[in-house]
């Protein structure tokens, strides 16, 4: 039995759409704040990255090219 379009007929999934949750990301204070600088403060949850930059642009491998 193929895999391949049984999203459609299965009664655990939206049919084979993807809901669109976007409006939730933008409001969301776990994926804007939280993953940056871990406020608020969220039980249970992974540490806050620690690649965020604070708007900063790293230096390109380009602008220093080996002599």
């Amino acid at each position: 039995m193929p895999i391949l379009g049984q999203e459609v007929n299965s009664n655990l999934s939206q049919g084979g759409l993807t809901q669109n949750n976007v409006p939730e990301l933008i409001v969301s204070k776990l994926h804007k704040d939280y993953s940056i600088n871990g406020n608020p403060n969220i039980a249970n949850k992974p540490q806050p990255s620690t690649l965020d930059l604070n708007g900063q642009t790293p230096v390109k491998y380009t602008d220093n090219l080996p002599g």
